[in-house]
């Protein structure tokens, strides 16, 4: 009976990071949609209009899982990992409006190498957030920040979001060095979207359940 339980809850688990994953479609679909109208009516460099374009290609999934983690909430059902994972995904999608828009106002050049860091923030700005969730969670789940870092280190998804974390900036910067420039909404939503690995770590999740749930 003690087995049942882990087992009910893997399961419960992998529908909810299945379907946080069709969500990060739907956003990207959203940005790419919003940019080629955008660039048909003229508004290839608005700010405005990359801010909106950058917003759903690299936030759009998290308005989705917010929804979702409110939904969740409301039922009334048990914390989750993944429910944990999209409010910390919901919560991040502040910061990069702000270094967005202060960046602007500061002078910088966001088409130039020095504005590389901008659709970074936007991208995965929710896996800070998400990282910091899923401490949060398996700190109380645990019962001490020991167990709780030793869970972190051996959960697939929180490493996956990690790393990504870590990969993404330096892509983004390389593609900068050698010519890039996202002077259009379409490359501006490509360049998030290329960024945009946050449906990594929800894949890695729903394969491990459904690896788990196949043996």
């Amino acid at each position: 009976m003690t087995e049942e339980k882990p087992k009910h809850q893997e399961e419960d688990e992998q529908e909810e990071f299945g379907e946080l994953l069709k969500y990060t479609g739907a956003g990207f679909a959203g940005g790419l949609i919003t940019g080629a109208a955008l660039d048909h009516f003229g508004f290839h460099q608005s700010a405005l209009g990359q801010w909106l374009v950058r917003t759903l290609s690299g936030e759009g999934e998290s308005l989705f899982e917010g929804i979702y983690a409110l939904r969740q909430r409301v039922r009334g059902s048990f914390g989750s990992m993944a429910e944990a994972y999209g409010w910390g995904k919901f919560s991040g999608m502040l910061l990069p409006w702000i270094i967005d828009w202060g960046s602007r106002m500061a002078g910088i050049d966001v088409y130039g190498v020095e504005g590389f860091y901008i659709p970074f923030f936007y991208a995965l700005s929710d896996q800070l957030g998400a990282n910091i969730a899923g401490v949060i969670f398996l700190r109380r789940k645990a019962g001490a920040w020991g167990r709780a870092l030793h869970e972190y280190v051996g959960h697939p998804v929180m490493l996956a979001s990690a790393a990504i974390v870590l990969v993404v900036p330096i892509g983004l910067l390389t593609a900068r060095l050698v010519g890039f420039s996202p002077t259009t909404q379409i490359s501006t939503a490509v360049e998030t979207i290329a960024a945009n690995l946050c449906w990594l770590p929800p894949l890695v999740g729903w394969l491990m359940r459904k690896q788990d749930g196949s043996v």
